[in-house]
């Protein structure tokens, strides 16, 4: 029964799209709902959601800012404030155009973002340097009508948060936007174990209406790239569309320099693409919603279902720890939990309770290992740290594995025609090489990284002098 129940899950090397829905849908994260492109984030799904959000809810407010909560509407005269923004966002905003049987006399805008709605907001809060910096951050659900969909990694409403700042000098606002950078990579690598590239977006790809736009971008495991968060420094653009001005020290009006960055549910996705396998999900011990699951063997016996919830409550003060009671078969169990990541599971007995040990599996390498009672919670925790930091090396080797270097474009074009993963490669900073290179072969420049070490003296495309070392990848 238990091969059978895996054989429900597609095989990662055969169809990889195919596998990470398989695995979404069959670990109970998600359902469909009735409108195109929809979710429904199941308990499971959501536990892990309330995790991340807890964790990097603790670092936004531990660097000083302050929660907030926007309109979910827009007015469509707001949004055509600032021209490249509403430009970059016009192929996927949802419009309100009735209120019941009445049509609006303006449309309403169901919010892709707030930068807009933050900005009429300062406008009216923010009056002189004293109002500054002002650090607010929203967690809320956005709406981006997209064209292709997949659960997590591109929905038309997904749940994020979005930290928007207002300050001084240009200065502040650039060590803010690397500051929130560093958070997310720290959220990414330290609890998802997820390594990620740091770095600056190109002009053509960095946020619609920003100065700059930084990046961590990390490698699933069939190669292609995904944008795990970003964040922006805003300059003064927003600030002139909605007169966001402050008297400075000497009695001056400026223009105040903005951020704004955000952090989705698609990182849920990214988790499930770097670290599952042909079994199903493979959870970090850090953001799962239960570390240990136990299964009694042979339940029915004098004892069995006792000594297990007893070892339960010891364990809880540990771990996060469950017990599966059911009537199913220990084969079966064996399989849902495998299927749903859990970090151990731990195996008790009648046998096991009269040697006084019992049997932990891990999820990620499958050894087993026979445990004495006696240091059981020792045993659990230090596993608990083992598991979390193998993945964590264990995707750092793969994104290694699959990096690339490329000195011509033959090379380049052979490299992606052949594999999958990171190619680094340098670049003249012209739009138009970076267009060709899309154009020729589906790829996009995803960061220029903070270490920019050059690797060659010309473009890759054009063999022009070159200006920026670039990670380009296929890209989710």
């Amino acid at each position: 029964m238990g091969k059978q129940f895996v054989k429900e899950i597609t095989s990662m090397n055969e169809d990889f799209p195919q596998w990470y829905t398989d695995v979404v849908k069959k670990a109970d994260l998600v359902d469909y709902s009735s409108v195109r492109g929809s979710m429904i984030i199941r308990p499971y799904g959501y536990v892990l959601w309330e995790n991340i959000k807890s964790a990097l809810d603790q670092k936004i407010k531990e660097t000083g800012h302050e929660n907030v909560y926007m309109p979910l509407f827009i007015p469509e005269s707001l949004l055509q404030k600032e021209k490249d923004h509403i430009e970059g966002f016009a192929p996927e905003v949802a419009w309100v155009t009735h209120g019941g049987e009445d049509e609006l006399a303006e449309r309403l805008c169901v919010r892709p973002t707030s930068e807009v709605l933050f900005g009429e907001h300062y406008k009216n809060i923010i009056h002189s340097y004293r109002d500054l910096p002002k650090l607010y951050n929203q967690w809320s659900n956005v709406v981006r009508w997209e064209k292709t969909t997949r659960p997590f990694l591109r929905t038309l409403e997904f749940l994020w948060q979005e930290g928007h700042t207002c300050h001084a000098t240009d200065e502040e606002a650039l060590e803010e936007t690397v500051k929130m950078l560093e958070v997310y990579a720290d959220i990414c690598e330290n609890l998802l174990a997820i390594p990620v590239v740091k770095g600056k977006k190109t002009e053509k790809e960095k946020f619609a209406g920003a100065k700059l736009t930084y990046t961590i971008e990390s490698l699933m495991h069939d190669g292609k790239a995904l944008q795990s968060g970003t964040s922006h420094h805003l300059g003064d653009g927003f600030a002139k569309a909605f007169g966001i001005q402050f008297t400075d020290q000497d009695g001056k009006e400026q223009y105040v320099q903005q951020t704004s960055w955000g952090f989705t549910t698609r990182i849920i996705g990214a988790m499930i693409m770097v670290h599952g396998d042909d079994r199903g999900l493979v959870l970090p011990p850090k953001v799962a919603p239960k570390q240990v699951m136990i299964v009694p063997i042979a339940q029915h016996k004098d004892g069995v279902l006792d000594f297990a919830y007893d070892l339960k409550e010891k364990l809880n003060k540990v771990a996060r720890v469950d017990l599966d009671a059911s009537d199913k078969k220990p084969g079966w169990k064996f399989n849902e939990y495998e299927m749903k990541g859990v970090p151990i599971r731990l195996e008790v007995g009648p046998k096991d309770i009269e040697k006084g040990q019992v049997v932990l599996a891990r999820r990620d390498t499958g050894e087993k290992m026979v445990t004495p009672l006696a240091n059981l919670e020792e045993t659990i925790v230090q596993l608990l740290e083992g598991i979390q930091t193998s993945l964590y090396h264990k995707a750092k080797e793969h994104r290694n594995d699959h990096t690339y270097e490329a000195y011509t474009y033959e090379e380049f074009k052979q490299i992606f025609n052949e594999k999958q993963g990171f190619v680094k490669a340098m670049w003249c900073g012209n739009q138009a090489c970076e267009e060709k290179i899309k154009e020729d072969t589906s790829v996009t420049s995803r960061c220029m990284p903070f270490d920019e070490t050059a690797i060659a003296k010309v473009c890759v495309c054009c063999k022009e002098e070159a200006k920026h070392l670039v990670y380009w990848a296929k890209a989710y």
